[in-house]
């Protein structure tokens, strides 16, 4: 008899990958299928698991992928095969999300099933601009209306009622229908000059605010060339838009930028990023994993006490020493006096999560820099083991061989591997202008970005590179490249900022 499956209803907020509930993430990081809406913001996307079936149903105004009664469908025979469904959809999944539909089918068969609420975009962006929906000197209530709906019908909306409560009225997917809705407010005696906002694509680098009143609303939203995602705000509430905002002050607001780390390492860079205002999209273009033949770091581990110096030049390379060397039945009491070099602070950082300290780090965190301090600062005859990515660069071991004296065992510990994801097109965002800048760590980043993006015209990039090494790999492919001031991930943010301004 086949394990039963379960279907999971997940609110993924209005976009801000950050406003993504933690039991959500929770849930989405164990999916085995996922079927997904085109109101998913890109950074919630991002983290969807590699290993799941990913199944498109689109859902935007006009626009279908999949029928709504086909949806219900796909849901029930994922389920009945025994998976892990996750329902994920924009927003909130029982505000206008047709939520309730979905689990009639399930509740029929007998699915098992839970609601993870989301973060609703008609409270979110909302805020996200400096309106807050009630405001004790304004109004006292607040009212949630869907601004869709069928060609060629009327709205069946009571426009005099929503008058007569002189609350907040927020219409979600009226856009298209702007014109009807604020005709319809007027000819129930709203008083025209009734400030309203149109709020686009808010949370994200999209974000963009227009106030007018119910009578010029339609006007100034052309004139302003808003697009969809949108929502509608009326009320007086909307007149402290400009005081109250607060997301547009951001250093990195309205920029939306790629970070191109190796899985493990991204989340630091991203968070400083996103602290600082910025859209950003977690897309790992490289992969590392322990190399599948260890005869050499296992033959190193049986002689740690005959080295001098250990150097490590990435967070990756001292993560997966690590585990080797537990792997081997070793751990920290191996290493006895060795001294240990690392190339930067990243390094330096993920080497402390082991209650260890460098003993040498070089001024300018590269390659060659590590050698040639270590080539001055070495004892005499001393051994090196030096383990690495098993594409390392050869600077450092250049460097090291200008000392005839020195022994240096230059072992592979990690294997680097391209990756690439399917939910999100890189290529179309670049090209449009969407994503204003990659942020790139390493030379092998810039190389795994590249083979993630086929097609993509490299010039369209603006590159911030951590080093001279990346910068010339991103020169390769054509970019246009600004470096960091030194290699750390608040100089990479400084240079973010920096090109933000210059845009």
């Amino acid at each position: 008899m086949s394990t039963q499956g379960k279907v999971w209803l997940v609110g993924a907020g209005p976009g801000d990958v950050g406003l993504f509930t933690i039991k959500g993430r929770e849930i989405l990081a164990k999916a085995e299928v996922v079927v997904y809406d085109s109101l998913v913001g890109d950074g919630v996307l991002a983290i969807v698991p590699a290993s799941a079936e990913k199944i498109n149903v689109g859902k935007r105004a006009g626009h279908h992928t999949m029928k709504q009664e086909n949806i219900n469908q796909v849901l029930l025979e994922k389920a009945q095969e025994g998976k892990r469904v996750v329902r994920l959809k924009g927003g909130d999944p029982f505000l206008f999300g047709r939520g309730g539909e979905e689990l009639e089918l399930l509740c029929e068969h007998d699915i098992p099933y839970e609601v993870v609420p989301g973060v609703t975009s008609c409270i979110a962006v909302p805020a996200y601009n400096g309106i807050p929906v009630t405001h004790r000197d304004f109004c006292s209530s607040v009212h949630v209306i869907t601004g869709h709906k069928r060609e060629g019908e009327n709205y069946n909306i009571d426009f005099e009622a929503l008058v007569r409560t002189r609350g907040t009225l927020v219409f979600l997917m009226g856009i298209t229908a702007m014109e009807d809705i604020c005709k319809g407010l007027l000819e129930a005696g709203m008083d025209p000059e009734t400030p309203a906002a149109v709020l686009q694509q808010g949370t994200t680098a999209g974000q963009k605010r227009v106030v007018a009143t119910v009578a010029t609303l339609k006007q100034a939203s052309d004139a302003a060339k808003i697009q969809t995602p949108a929502i509608i705000v009326v009320g007086q509430v909307c007149q402290v838009a400009d005081t109250f905002g607060w997301y547009e002050k951001l250093p990195l607001a309205g920029y939306k930028v790629l970070v191109t780390r190796p899985k493990e390492l991204v989340s630091g860079m991203a968070k400083k990023l996103r602290e600082q205002g910025a859209e950003v999209l977690e897309l790992p273009a490289i992969g590392v994993k322990p190399v599948e033949d260890r005869t050499n770091i296992y033959k190193a581990f049986e002689k740690l006490d005959t080295y001098q110096w250990l150097a490590f030049t990435s967070p990756s390379g001292v993560r997966i020493f690590f585990e080797l060397l537990m792997d081997a039945g070793k751990d920290i009491r191996a290493l006895g006096s060795v001294k240990i070099a690392t190339i930067g602070r990243g390094t330096a950082k993920a080497l402390k999560e082991h209650h260890l300290y460098p003993d040498l780090m070089p001024e300018v965190f590269d390659g060659a820099s590590l050698g040639a301090k270590m080539a001055k600062e070495c004892e005499p005859g001393a051994k090196i083991l030096l383990a690495r990515a098993a594409i390392g660069n050869k600077e450092v071991t250049e460097e090291l061989a200008k000392r005839e004296d020195l022994t240096v065992d230059d072992v592979a510990i990690y294997d680097t591997f391209y990756e690439s994801q399917e939910l999100i097109d890189e290529k179309g965002q670049f090209e449009s202008g969407k994503i204003d800048c990659a942020v790139f760590t390493s030379a092998s980043t810039v190389k795994g970005f590249v083979a993630a993006t086929p097609g993509l015209d490299d010039t369209k990039v603006l590159a911030a590179c951590i080093g001279k090494q990346t910068e010339a790999e991103a020169l390769r492919y054509g970019m246009k490249t600004a470096v960091a001031k030194e290699a750390s991930i608040d100089s990479l943010v400084d240079l973010v900022i920096e090109l933000k301004m210059q845009k």
